[in-house]
């Protein structure tokens, strides 16, 4: 009987996320993702001193987009 090769299940996204790390997540550079944050590309909550990247909210408006 032949293994079949175990593949990791995907680490759970939380609903938000700092926004260094959706940049790091997401591989694109820091500078470019605060940009699309400050010409609301990319929705985000300011919790304190800290700007989160609302990715719960991104997902569904990707999923209700017809054509990306």
């Amino acid at each position: 009987m032949e293994q079949q090769p175990i593949t990791p299940a995907p680490a759970p996204v939380p609903p938000l996320m700092a926004w260094r790390e959706f940049a790091d997540w997401i591989r694109i550079d820091q500078s470019i993702v605060r940009g699309w944050i400050e010409n609301g590309y990319l929705p985000s909550e300011r919790i304190g001193k800290h700007r989160l990247i609302n990715v719960a909210l991104l997902s569904q408006q990707l999923l209700e987009k017809e054509s990306i």
